[in-house]
């Protein structure tokens, strides 16, 4: 593969900057005075019709005028200009535009129409667009500061996206006075072309960035926002801050932006699904940073604090309660241990207060009891400066500690002066220092929840062997029929047979239109049984006193029906007929009430919540939100994060009840939102579990017509395509499974390319490579099923390996064509494996919308070349319009020497 297609935006040869002043208030002034101070080392053009010449340059009154070709053109002039040099650039070819202009889409219909403009042009000339409304681009190691911010910023490792200027300006000036640097920095402003997950793609693959740091306010594209963070989360930390959290800030948000910005507890699972942290203010951010740039491991968030005063000890105990950090209790052998070291007086508890005298020596030994813990899975070390204690000494203890283990020690040298020398070491170390324990609490906090996320972002949710196939057909049906009649909410009745479609226990409901069917209704179900409003108008019943309970008789059941209709029909004149069910009273000594619910979040689709149920569950505002896919792990998850956890765990003499009943609900709710687009809200209030299992009490179910194009486009996470699994018979006679990659297979990725032989690993990846890296491992086998695809062929038979081969694409980024990879175990070729994965693969690019599937084949992999002939490929001739060559310039190309041949198959045809 080539350069990245973002590679002209961070690493141009040539850069003409349109609007460039000499006036020092101006915009442009300030973006050709940064590129002058950055050192830029290309060409560097002034476009100004009105001057000769800017800060020495010769300055140009239009692209045209510009001798040599431009790799990234700037633009700073007012908005209705910009159309004009849009079209300059596609006609000198320039494909890479910066538009720090503003006055485009977030300014109403009419920027929006400018904008609009804009983009045909672009897309006309394959040009691709940064901003409107940005601040600009910054490379430090490139001396590029395509910006107009002030001053000059200094080369990191960190990358830097905000979607805000000013919020970048300010980051980039406290990060200053940190003495931090940047590999890159991105305005990314309107975003109306180029989006956040197009810049994470390129940043994943970045050697110069080990950490991302980022800055939202909004998102437009679910799917490839997510994808993007998940390509490079799999690969470095990603920490970032969003703002809209509350509701005046999301109306702020949309008006800045004019990006829709969706639910806060929504995008935060989001987030988790991708393996990224979420931080809450700047301080946060860089915190967050600086701990997980050490590549600390954690398992669990159980801290222990190890203080010289027990003022600050106290104070970081408050804050881990406030942030959910444990506060890790000490066996009997660390109080042991700690006994043989410390004077009698030390606390004999977490935090572990080593008192006022502490020496260097008590310091180090402290530590080292509290990491041989196995209860323990980070220390955060604390030092006041007190007469008889040397922070540098201590400081050079603690850093000798910490290397010898892998859990986490985090230090605050609380003070000034005294402790400086002491921080400065910690500054070269693996020991994160942080200015206050708060703060250095706020981190350890950040790093258990991105481990946790982490192990989110590597969950594939896969279909249960356990789990019963739901009837989605006929689920679907009884909801386009609802629809059909001009419904959107569905009746009680309809509702639990959805349910029951996909295996949710219900309880029975029978309808009712009068007193007398009341009765018959509830005799023939037996007694007791509760009477319910069923009707579209009121979707919360027992709001308007529409639920009766625990009715024992005919008389009863007749006189609760009468009485009911009565009082609705005066309330509410207009209706003229009162519908009711009658439902058995579902009565368990040990249930719990819960709430499961789904919501149409506008930016990432269907999201899941649990929580505590019943008739006050806004009260009790108990819940955890996930988006579907779920699988086992993911809804254990949920529930642990609930209050309703320790209320389902057994107490007093109530048994525990029965989790898998609960976990295997959750599932079969998941999957309902999968397969069915058209719910968009669903309540399922009061789920009732008990030691025997869960069972809906009720249920309220909200439609409307889907008009996706594909399976799943509702969400935004693509499930694992399972129905692309297939079973074939070898012409040996073994049988064979394709199936899409999952990332439990990393050990088998890493050990057929293992067994591959010199040539094969030659042919598959154009080097001499012995063994698959770890970042390539995580690559190959966490894949995005929506832009990109992995087949492996595996077998049970004891005669062959358990990895026969592997074929892979990735979406180009033109959007219509992919590039494809394949490689057969030496010892399995010629037996149509490769043929098979081929055909898998070109099928599935098609059934995507794919037109053009190709690759670069060395001339001497002949068998690769004589299979990509059998199959119709056609080598590429240097046309824009992809005629293929002959079928003899293809037997040429394979007879040829080691050239690299370019083939293509029009999947159209």
């Amino acid at each position: 593969m080539g350069p990245h297609y973002l590679n002209r935006f961070f690493t141009p040869q040539s850069v003409a900057i349109v609007g460039a002043s000499e006036r020092p208030e101006s915009v442009g002034f300030r973006l050709l005075l940064n590129m002058q101070e950055a050192g830029f080392k290309g060409g560097l053009y002034p476009v100004n019709n009105k001057r000769a010449e800017l800060s020495g340059l010769k300055a140009y009154p239009d692209l045209n005028a510009i001798p040599s070709d431009l790799d990234l053109v700037v633009i700073a002039t007012p908005a209705p200009s910009v159309p004009d040099i849009i079209r300059q650039c596609g006609e000198k070819n320039v494909t890479a535009v910066i538009i720090i202009t503003a006055g485009f889409g977030e300014l109403g219909d009419e920027g929006k129409r400018l904008q609009q403009e804009v983009l045909d042009i672009a897309h006309r000339y394959n040009i691709r667009i940064i901003g409107p409304n940005c601040l600009g681009v910054i490379r430090p190691s490139g001396y590029l500061n395509a910006t107009f911010g002030d001053g000059t910023v200094k080369d990191g490792s960190l990358a830097l996206l905000s979607q805000s200027g000013a919020v970048c300006t300010a980051i980039l000036d406290w990060a200053k006075s940190q003495d931090i640097g940047f590999s890159t920095v991105v305005s990314m402003g309107g975003a109306a072309d180029i989006d956040f997950g197009e810049v994470l793609d390129y940043l994943s693959t970045d050697c110069k960035t080990t950490g991302i740091l980022m800055y939202v306010e909004g998102i437009r594209d679910a799917r490839r926002f997510l994808s993007g963070l998940k390509a490079a989360a799999r690969l470095k930390p990603v920490i970032l801050i969003k703002s809209g959290r509350h509701e005046a800030g999301c109306k702020a948000a949309m008006s800045h932006t004019g990006a829709m910005v969706g639910g806060d507890n929504v995008f935060d699972a989001a987030i988790a699904r991708a393996g990224v942290v979420r931080a809450y203010s700047i301080t946060e951010l860089f915190s967050a940073a600086r701990v997980l740039a050490n590549n600390y491991v954690v398992t669990d968030n159980r801290l222990a604090i190890i203080t010289n005063a027990g003022g600050p000890g106290v104070m970081s105990t408050d804050r881990a309660e406030d942030v959910g950090v444990s506060m890790a209790e000490l066996s009997p052998a660390s109080i042991a241990a700690l006994n043989a070291v410390l004077p009698v007086h030390w606390s004999h508890a977490n935090p572990v207060d080593i008192l006022g005298d502490a020496t260097s020596d008590r310091y180090q030994k402290a530590l080292a009891v509290c990491l041989d813990d196995d209860q323990i899975d980070g220390v955060l070390v604390i030092l006041t400066p007190q007469a008889m204690t040397n922070p540098t000494q201590v400081a050079e203890c603690i850093i000798a500690g910490a290397a010898a283990s892998k859990k986490p020690v985090l230090a605050s040298w609380t003070g000034g002066a005294r402790v400086q020398e002491g921080r400065n070491l910690f500054a070269n170390s693996n020991v994160a220092h942080f200015s206050t324990p708060e703060v250095a609490v706020d981190a350890f906090s950040l790093l258990t929840h991105y481990t946790q996320n982490q192990i989110l972002l590597k969950q594939i949710p896969l279909p249960s062997n356990e789990l019963a196939t739901p009837d989605v057909t006929g689920a679907r049906l009884i909801i386009e029929r609802v629809l059909s009649e001009g419904r959107q909410v569905l009746t009680a009745q309809e509702a639990k047979a959805i349910l029951a479609a996909f295996h949710i226990p219900v309880t029975s409901t029978i309808k009712v239109s009068s007193a007398k069917d009341a009765m018959i209704a509830a005799e023939t179900m037996g007694f007791p049984v509760v009477l319910k409003v069923n009707m579209a108008e009121f979707s919360h019943k027992s709001d308007i006193g529409g639920v009766r309970l625990n009715i024992s008789s005919v008389q009863d059941i007749s006189r609760n029906f009468i009485e009911m209709e009565t009082a609705i029909k005066q309330k509410y004149p207009d209706i003229k007929e009162v519908g009711m069910t009658v439902e058995p009273m579902f009565k368990s000594p040990s249930g719990r009430e819960l709430m499961i619910g789904v919501v149409r979040d506008p930016v990432f689709g269907p999201a899941i919540s649990f929580g505590l149920g019943g008739t006050m569950v806004e009260i009790l505002q108990d819940s955890a939100v996930s988006l579907p896919p779920l699988n086992a792990y993911m809804a254990q998850q949920m529930i642990a994060k609930t209050k309703a956890a320790k209320y389902l765990q057994a107490f007093r003499q109530l048994p525990a009840t029965n989790k898998k009943a609960l976990v295997d609900t959750l599932l079969n709710v998941s999957t309902m939102v999968s397969e069915l687009p058209e719910i968009v809200e669903l309540d399922i209030n009061p789920l009732i579990v008990d030691e025997h299992g869960a069972i809906a009490v009720d249920a309220r179910i909200k439609a409307q017509v889907s008009h996706q194009l594909s399976p799943y486009s509702h969400m935004a996470i693509h499930p694992y395509p399972h129905e692309l699994t297939q079973h074939y018979q070898l012409t040996n006679g073994v049988n064979i499974t394709i199936r899409p990659i999952r990332p439990e297979d990393a050990m088998l990725e890493k050990d057929f390319v293992h067994r591959l032989s010199e040539r094969s690993k030659y042919f598959r990846f154009r080097q001499a490579l012995q063994e698959l890296t770890p970042e390539m491992v995580v690559r190959f086998t966490q894949i995005d099923y929506d832009r990109e695809m992995a087949f492996i062929a595996i077998s049970d038979d004891e005669n062959m390996p358990n990895e026969l081969g592997v074929g892979r694409y990735m979406r180009n980024p033109d959007g219509h064509s992919v590039e494809f990879a394949l490689v057969v175990a030496d010892d399995c070729q010629c037996l149509g494996i490769g043929s098979r994965i081929m055909k898998t693969l070109m099928q599935t690019a098609k059934n995507k919308g794919i037109s053009f599937f190709e690759a670069e084949i060395l001339s001497t992999n002949t068998a690769m070349l004589g299979l990509v002939k059998k199959l119709g490929f056609s080598i590429e001739t240097l046309a824009s319009d992809r005629t293929g060559a002959t079928d003899a310039a293809l037997d040429s190309a394979i007879a040829g020497d080691n050239a690299i041949i370019h083939v293509v198959k029009d999947l159209r045809q």
